[in-house]
């Protein structure tokens, strides 16, 4: 089904995969690497002169309404005066206006405020999700489009698509670049069709299932091709797509075809195609080879995308995999709540509470269809099960309504709602305690279905595609494979219909920036005032997390949380507060201590600097001049999320950095340096404790040496001390500035001086 290349290999043809080691003398390898479509793509976005180091200035960005005030507060207190490039700003993540009284709303009036004062383009409630508008209206061959979403993916259009958290945009609204080292592009080889029943998400699962753990494609460009591609709709493409965020890549992209053309060409953008292809010899760091006739409907139980079994396997070892799941939600909810996943095997079969296809990845036009193929004339049942339906936009929604497969999902008992991200990361439709949803969206993290352990509270959502879900649900919630069904009949031509968007979307880069004031509700608040790095630093342990990943959402929880995003101090009191409770109370103890000493007053901590002076070489070491801050130690943060609030969170109530073996994320290592703390890692496990402090001296000469080795102190809290070794991966000129700087808000500040 999927085989994994240990080696890089040469693409001849887009047809011929050639090891390295079998290929003729005379191909030179760095040519071949410039044969890529990531490299035609890169190399026209780049502004550096060095494809070595790139510098890409991107088309256009995209925000939604959990991270687009951050950003435009950022951009604002650094001197924007409008954006200078096409900027949407969607509202499908706290579209229901549901929690937190008006500060939902209120957002909202911001985001059109600002499309009109600067110039973007906003897309109200209800009427997209971020991705299938940022598709219908944005995506065309050969482009590079920026979000502040992980899941920003159009690559199936043939855009390079990236998710970043906010800094990265703020730097493209201020015309600077987004700085990486060129990345390694595996190519994913796809040949063979599905077979009938089988979706996009039943292929994407397997691919991520196959790469997640061993890293194949961390921060590497995923380039689809291969004979496989024309068998493939575009909704079939984009669905596959905006999954491979789950992989931890950097971007995707596909080659393209006729069908991409036609797509185009139906949304009135036939001038956005532009042919894509390998050139006849192509290098690729590694290779996916997918046959995709041999891929089974798949699950992906909890609590990640990559815990992936073929239906039919998880059917005969039901109870020995169940069990192992048990066992992870067990230590996962540290005796806060419970999760049992045996006691919903009935007559050996397992039965589901609810299920969803909604978002960027289920809600599409084909995914839609297919659920009402398999629902027609049938019900879901009068029990627990239930099953809610979000199509991904208004033009799509208008058109299921004119075929009439609206009324046959509503005949069968499903609930159809509006465009809406909410299921997806906890803020809509939550499944009843001990529940079991399954889900045709993009991720199954815990509790980002919307329970609280620390209230008693666990639920569990495991992946799969609609039609196997709608199966499913035809089945009256007893799990079942699309492929046992024989009702997938051929898709109706889909008519695209954009007067939603034309009735209702502000396009403000047309119209140019205006006089309009800026609309603020009480919610919405100012940066806290962040501090410039001193030469040395004191840092508190705040937080020693020894899970083998650490998510997004367990840095900042997903949820109703969301509502709090444009109140950085509010939402800051969220931090880690589903793994480790304490967090907060410690780290706002220790900015006390920092800002006491900004005001020259360390005596709370003169035992301390006290110790610190008996080691040798530090007698010198002025207390005064040593910044305090908190720091979590993580074995490797940041899978999930772009949203840079799992860092500023951190930085807002005294974060100084970061401690990690890795970084899950490139995204997520960026939010940290952009909100000013240190991106620290050390190769030895940890020997330092929560209360513990660091001290390292000498730290902004060793960021202006780019130094590999930086020695730190532990002070102990039964008073003895030890050496340890950390260091950071490579910085950027610029990103050194940043963290001297304390923020990319200050550093930004600095240049309008």
């Amino acid at each position: 089904m999927i085989k994994l290349y240990e080696k890089g290999i040469y693409l001849s043809d887009n047809n011929e995969i050639i090891a390295e080691e079998s290929l003729p003398g005379h191909i030179c390898k760095e040519d071949a690497k410039k044969g890529t479509i990531a490299w035609s793509i890169l190399a026209a976005h780049n502004t550096s002169g060095d494809m070595n180091k790139l510098k890409i200035k991107f088309d256009s960005l995209a925000s939604h309404d959990i991270t687009f005030v951050g950003i435009i507060q950022t951009a604002k207190a650094s001197g924007m005066e409008r954006f200078p490039l096409p900027y949407v700003l969607t509202n499908c993540h706290n579209s229901l206006c549901a929690v937190g009284g008006t500060i939902n709303g209120d957002d909202h009036m911001f985001g059109l405020s600002a499309a009109q004062r600067y110039g973007g383009i906003f897309v109200p409630p209800h009427i997209a999700v971020i991705h299938q508008y940022m598709r219908e209206m944005m995506a065309g061959g050969g482009k590079m489009i920026l979000g502040s979403d992980s899941h920003t993916r159009y690559g199936a259009l043939g855009t390079m698509a990236v998710g970043e958290g906010g800094g990265e945009l703020v730097k493209q609204l201020l015309n600077d670049t987004w700085d990486i080292d060129y990345p390694g592009v595996v190519a994913v080889y796809l040949t063979g069709k599905p077979v009938a029943g089988v979706g996009p998400q039943d292929v994407a699962l397997a691919i991520i299932g196959a790469v997640f753990k061993n890293g194949y494609v961390k921060n590497k460009v995923m380039e689809f091709v291969g004979p496989g591609i024309r068998h493939l709709s575009t909704d079939f493409r984009n669905s596959v797509d905006v999954m491979t965020t789950e992989t931890t890549c950097l971007s995707s992209v596909w080659q393209t075809d006729d069908e991409t053309r036609s797509w185009l060409a139906l949304h009135g953008r036939e001038q956005d195609y532009c042919q894509l292809n390998p050139q006849p010899m192509a290098w690729y760091d590694g290779c996916i080879y997918v046959d995709l006739s041999a891929i089974k409907p798949m699950i992906a139980l909890p609590f990640h995308p990559s815990n992936v079994y073929e239906i039919d396997t998880l059917n005969e070892n039901l109870t020995d995999i169940l069990r192992e799941v048990e066992v992870e939600s067990a230590r996962i909810a540290q005796g806060k709540a419970s999760l049992s996943l045996l006691d919903k095997v009935e007559n050996g079969r397992l039965k589901v509470q609810q299920g969803i296809i909604a978002g960027c990845s289920g809600g599409n036009y084909e995914n839609v269809i297919a659920a009402a193929q398999a629902l027609r004339g049938q019900s879901c049942g009068n029990d627990a099960f239930s099953l809610a339906v979000y199509p991904s936009s208004q033009p799509v929604f208008m058109d299921l309504a004119q075929k009439g497969v609206v009324t046959d999902l509503l005949g069968a008992g499903a609930v159809i709602r509006t465009a809406f991200c909410g299921p997806c990361f906890g803020a809509g439709d939550t499944p009843i305690n001990n529940g079991l949803s399954i889900r045709h969206t993009t991720r199954n993290f815990p509790n980002r279905e919307g329970s609280k352990p620390g209230n008693g509270q666990m639920s569990a959502v495991a992946l799969m595609d609609a039609r196997s879900i709608a199966a499913t649900a035809a089945n009256g919630g007893f799990l079942t494979a699309a492929t046992d069904l024989d009702c997938w009949d051929t898709v109706p031509d889909y008519a695209f219909n954009p007067a939603p968007y034309k009735s209702r979307v502000y396009q403000g880069f047309v119209k140019g920036a205006t006089q309009q004031p800026l609309i603020y509700g009480p919610n919405i608040k100012d940066w806290p005032e962040l501090g410039a790095l001193t030469e040395n630093i004191l840092l508190k342990v705040a937080s020693k997390i020894l899970d083998y990943v650490t998510t997004t959402d367990e840095l900042i929880p997903s949820g109703e949380t969301s509502s709090y995003r444009s109140n950085p101090l509010g939402l800051a009191e969220f931090t880690l507060s589903r793994r480790d409770p304490g967090y907060v109370a410690r780290s706002k103890a220790t900015s006390e201590l920092e800002k006491r000493r900004v005001a020259g007053d360390v005596s709370a901590l003169a035992s301390v600097f006290e110790r610190i002076q008996q080691i040798a070489g530090q007698e010198n070491m002025q207390p005064l001049d040593t910044e305090i801050g908190s720091m979590i130690y993580a074995v490797k943060p940041g899978d999930g999320s772009a949203r840079e609030q799992a860092a500023s969170c951190q930085r807002v109530i005294g974060g100084l950095a970061n401690i990690a073996q890795e970084y899950a994320t490139k995204r997520y290592r960026s939010n940290v340096i952009n909100w000013g703390m240190l991106p620290l890692q050390m190769a030895e496990k940890p020997t330092f404790d929560v209360g513990d402090y660091i001290y390292i001296p000498g730290i902004r000469r060793a960021l202006d040496e780019c130094s590999k080795d930086i020695k730190a102190y532990v002070l102990h809290d039964e008073g003895t001390v030890s050496e340890i070794s950390v260091y950071m991966e490579s910085l950027t000129g610029e990103e050194r500035e940043i963290i001297k700087a304390g923020s990319l808000i200050n550093f930004n500040k600095s240049r309008l001086v």
